[in-house]
C-alpha cells in the first residue's frame, strides 16, 4: 500500500485511504510531480551550512554502513588537513578518465590535438562521458595507460583491472592518497597547456553527466566556487533523472557480472560514489573522498550520505554555501524555473536526495490529496524551485528558511 509522507496543518503524518493514495498517484502524473514514494520517509533534520563547517580539524564523520577513503591537502602548506584510510584502494569508477587525459597528452600538446579528441576530452572530463573513456582505453593500450601512469606519476595504490576484466577502465584501483598525487601533478608538474586544458574542463563540470546522472554531489554541493571536480560512480540501479529530458539507463560499465573483488582486494561490486577534485582561489585544497555503500543503496542515499561525510572536512579556502539542508521524498522530483507547475522543467532530483534550501516563496498551489501546498522552496544550488509538499519537514511553510526577496 503507498504512503503518503506529506502533510498539511490540517492533517496529521499517517497512512492515508487507498483510494486517497491512488487518487494522488494520478494527480502527481498528471501534474509531472514526483512520483509517490514506496514507503513513507522520515522526515530528516535540518542542518544549516553553518552548521557543518567546521573551523578547525576535526575526524571525518563517516555514515553508517558507508565505508570511505578520504585526504584533503592543502597546497598553501603543503600538509594534509585530514586523512582517514587514506592508502586504501577503491575501484576508480570515473576518475579514471583523469589517468586517461593524461595519458593521452602526455607528448601532446592541447593546441595540437584533433579536433575529434578535443571533443571527446571535453565532454569525457565536463560530462563524464563513458563512450569517450571506452575510445582511450581500447586505442591507448587499457590497462597498460594505468601501467604508465602508475611509473610516470609514482603512485603506490593504483593497479590495473583484474585479470579477466581488462576491458574495464573502471575497475582501475585507486586510493585517495594516489588521487591527491595525481592532482598535484596535474597542478604542479604537469605542462602548463595541459594544466589549464584539463583544469578548465573541470571547472566547467555539468550537472547532468552525460548518462543523466546528476554529478554535483561532494565537493561540488558542499562548497562555493571556485572549485573543480572529477566524480564517479558505479553498480547503482536506479537510472539517471537530471535534466528537463527523459530519464536513461544505469551506468554499466562496472556491471553486475563483476567478481566480488579484484587485485589487492578492491571491492568490485558494492555501490560506488566518489567525489575528488580541487576548492578555493588558486586550487589550494585538493580533496579526495572515496565511498563504498551497502548493496541496494539508492543514488539519493549514497549521494546524501556523501554530501555529508564531505562537509564535516577541513578543507582550507572553501566556503560553505548559505541556506539549510534538507531531506527530500519521492522519485523524481521536479526542480522548475518557477514556483508553478507547467512546462518549465529544469531538472528532476535523485530520489530520496538532501537538497539546500535558500529561501521559500508562495506560488501555485499542488494537490497530492489529501495534502495541498502552495510554497516553494528555492534551491540556490540548481537555480530553480520544488513544491515544498517533497520537502521532508510536516509543515508547509519552513520555518526556518527565509521568505525569498521578493515576498519579504
Amino acid at each position: 500500500m503507498l504512503r503518503i509522507s506529506r502533510h498539511s496543518p490540517t492533517h496529521s503524518r499517517r497512512t492515508p485511504p487507498r483510494t486517497l493514495a491512488a487518487a494522488a498517484a494520478l494527480l502527481c502524473l498528471a501534474f509531472t510531480c514526483a512520483a509517490l514514494p514506496h514507503s513513507g520517509a522520515a522526515a530528516a533534520e535540518p542542518r544549516t551550512a553553518d552548521d557543518t563547517q567546521p573551523t578547525a580539524p576535526r575526524t571525518p564523520q563517516v555514515p553508517a554502513g558507508v565505508t570511505a577513503g578520504v585526504a584533503v591537502f592543502d597546497r598553501q602548506t603543503g600538509t594534509f588537513t585530514e586523512q582517514l584510510n587514506a592508502s586504501a584502494t577503491f575501484r576508480s569508477a570515473s576518475v579514471v578518465k583523469l589517468l586517461l587525459a593524461l595519458d593521452f597528452l602526455w607528448n601532446r600538446s592541447p593546441a595540437d590535438i584533433p579536433d575529434a579528441d578535443r571533443a571527446r576530452l571535453d565532454a569525457m572530463l565536463r560530462s563524464s562521458q563513458d563512450s569517450a573513456a571506452n575510445h582511450y582505453w581500447s586505442t591507448y593500450g587499457g590497462p597498460a595507460i594505468a601501467d604508465r601512469m602508475i611509473t610516470r606519476l609514482g603512485l603506490v595504490d593504483t593497479a590495473p583491472p583484474p585479470a579477466g576484466y581488462e576491458g574495464y577502465w573502471g575497475y582501475t584501483g585507486i586510493s585517495a592518497r594516489d588521487t591527491v598525487k595525481i592532482y598535484r601533478h596535474l597542478l604542479e608538474t604537469a605542462p602548463g597547456d595541459v594544466r589549464d586544458f584539463i583544469m578548465q574542463r573541470l571547472r566547467q563540470s555539468t550537472r547532468c553527466a552525460s548518462d543523466s546522472f546528476d554529478q554535483h554531489f561532494g565537493i561540488a554541493a558542499a562548497f562555493n566556487r571556485p572549485w573543480a571536480v572529477k566524480q564517479g560512480w558505479s553498480a547503482f540501479s536506479t537510472k539517471g533523472t537530471c535534466g528537463p529530458g527523459s530519464s536513461t539507463s544505469a551506468r554499466t560499465q562496472a556491471g553486475s557480472t563483476a567478481p566480488a573483488t579484484g587485485a589487492a582486494g578492491v571491492d568490485l561490486s558494492r555501490p560506488a560514489l566518489h567525489t575528488t577534485g580541487t576548492v578555493g582561489t588558486g586550487d589550494r585544497s585538493i580533496v579526495a573522498v572515496l565511498t563504498l555503500h551497502a548493496d541496494g543503496t539508492p543514488y539519493g542515499k549514497a549521494y546524501t550520505d556523501l554530501g555529508r561525510l564531505t562537509r564535516t572536512l577541513n578543507v582550507p579556502g572553501g566556503t560553505a554555501p548559505t541556506g539549510t539542508w534538507y531531506g527530500t521524498w519521492g522519485s523524481d522530483v521536479a526542480v522548475r524555473n518557477d514556483p508553478a507547475l507547467g512546462d518549465n522543467l529544469l531538472t528532476r532530483l535523485p530520489a530520496g536526495v538532501e537538497v539546500l534550501v535558500g529561501c521559500q516563496k508562495k506560488g501555485q498551489a499542488v494537490s497530492v490529496p489529501p495534502y495541498t501546498n502552495d510554497w516553494w522552496a528555492y534551491l540556490p544550488q540548481y537555480g530553480g524551485y520544488v513544491t515544498n509538499i517533497y520537502i521532508s519537514h510536516p509543515d508547509n511553510q519552513l520555518p526556518d528558511v527565509p521568505l525569498c526577496p521578493q515576498q519579504q
